[in-house]
């Protein structure tokens, strides 16, 4: 609890301060007004169709993240693990490039999510028939490399045989990852799958505990290792599947948050898994935040602010493991 306060008023705190970022200036009562529908209709539109959209997905996609990043590292034990490992992010982002290179993304609005969305849940079926239904911790993570490892050649394929310039542009930028431009559907699309699929990872918490026991000493505890998996790899693709099919590849929040947080959540994975829901949250407002005020002529991707932020950390961890060896 004395965790949960602080970290709610900065997911709440950055909200707001996101709604009030855009190219005019708004007055802070035109924007509350405009968030319920009253004042200048103007605003309302502003309000209602820019500004909230962008803004709540940010805080949906970094609380996916966050949570899917705390989930995988609790039941492998690992915290060097994240969503990217298994390949589900890399799946959605090769589905998103299909959709964009043969032209229905133009041709239907809702096609680049839903073939984003798509192929993270078939990257999920293919790492449960490689690992099988009894595979450990190991086996799993192998499965997901060789599923990530091919999901990136197959995007690199479909890239190097684009014969359009213009659609190997609008690819290369959407996999760089943001939230700007992003309507109310990317919302109503989204927002149910990365709830169905948090709900889900949120129910691991016992398990998770017990597994920092070991394998052999959840099963005495009465944990069912292979329901513990099924609903990790569901909830991370729809997640992550979700989130990655609305705002591109953006990596290192669910590595990052739970390296953050983990000090003042003890041991406990399951104290861990909330935290890092509302601390990814904040950590993606954040970013947004950062992306329209350093440059804002410019449009700096916000999978590349991350990029900066995490990869130090992320060579700062191996190096902590090699020292632990």
């Amino acid at each position: 609890m004395r965790l949960a306060l602080p970290l709610a008023a900065l997911v709440l705190a950055l909200f707001f301060t996101s709604l009030g970022l855009g190219y005019a200036a708004l007055p802070p009562r035109a924007v509350l007004g405009g968030l319920v529908g009253l004042g200048d209709p103007l605003h309302v539109m502003v309000m209602q169709e820019i500004r909230l959209p962008r803004s709540a997905l940010a805080a949906l996609v970094g609380a996916a993240l966050g949570l899917s990043g705390a989930a995988m590292q609790g039941y492998l034990r690992n915290p060097l693990a994240e969503p990217g490992l298994i390949g589900v992010s890399g799946s959605a982002a090769l589905g998103a490039v299909l959709a964009l290179q043969t032209g229905l993304a133009a041709a239907f609005a809702l096609a680049l999510p839903l073939m984003a969305l798509l192929f993270a849940l078939a990257a999920v079926a293919l790492i449960l028939l490689l690992a099988g239904p009894r595979g450990g911790s190991l086996v799993l993570i192998l499965a997901g490399i060789a599923v990530s490892a091919l999901a990136g050649a197959l995007t690199s394929l479909v890239l190097n045989l684009s014969s359009n310039p213009y659609a190997t542009y609008e690819i290369v930028f959407w996999m760089m990852g943001s939230v700007a431009d992003r309507s109310l559907t990317h919302l109503t699309l989204a927002a149910p799958l990365i709830a169905l699929g948090g709900a889900a990872l949120l129910t691991l918490g016992r398990g998770l505990d017990a597994l920092t026991l070991g394998e052999d000493g959840a099963q005495a505890l009465g944990i069912s290792l292979t329901s513990l998996r099924l609903r990790l790899l569901f909830g991370t693709a729809a997640a992550v599947g979700a989130a990655t099919a609305v705002a591109g590849a953006v990596g290192f929040v669910g590595l990052v948050v739970p390296h953050l947080l983990r000090p003042l959540c003890g041991a406990r994975p399951s104290r861990l898994l909330w935290a890092s829901a509302l601390g990814g949250a904040a950590m993606l407002l954040a970013a947004d935040i950062a992306v329209r005020l350093i440059l804002p002529e410019r449009d700096l991707k916000l999978g590349v602010v991350m990029a900066l932020i995490g990869a130090p950390l992320f060579l700062h961890l191996i190096y902590k493991t090699r020292r632990g060896l």
